[in-house]
């Protein structure tokens, strides 16, 4: 099964602030969302960011590799291959106003299982999740982080 999702968010913050926070990828990001999904660093670079995904489902352990390709100042792409699915995102921002930036996210998921999530599911929980980053880096602009 594969779906294409788009998901739009508006932040208040800078858009030099915004990508600098969306693409210092870290080990402990699973904490901002409550994710139990493990990140594990092997490279970051000012072009890639690469990383392992592991994760508990009910086949017991699963690892994706996440390969993110940097585009600075306003982008970045991500290359996921997992046991469960496949995913490419596309990050895009716009600045609407000195201090606001609009984040435009496309994602085409291809499922390598049964109870594969609807496009629908899939759209709101990506959706949620990201409300939890903006959240963070919100309040990461507002302290001078």
């Amino acid at each position: 099964m594969s779906h294409t999702i788009h998901v739009t968010k508006i932040i208040n913050a800078p858009l030099r602030f915004v990508y600098n926070w969306c693409t210092d990828f870290r080990e402990d990001d699973n904490k901002i969302t409550g994710s139990k999904t493990r990140r594990i660093i092997l490279q970051k670079t000012k072009q890639r960011v690469v990383y392992i995904s592991a994760y508990r489902s009910s086949g017991g352990s699963r690892y994706g590799v996440n390969i993110v390709t940097l585009h600075p100042p306003n982008g970045w792409h991500l290359d996921y291959a997992g046991e469960e699915a496949d995913e490419i995102g596309d990050y895009r921002l716009t600045r609407l106003d000195p201090v606001r930036t609009r984040l435009d996210m496309t994602f085409k998921e291809k499922y390598k299982i049964r109870d594969a999530p609807t496009r629908k599911e899939d759209m709101k929980q990506t959706s949620e999740m990201w409300d939890r980053y903006v959240a963070a880096l919100e309040r990461d602009y507002a302290h001078g982080k």
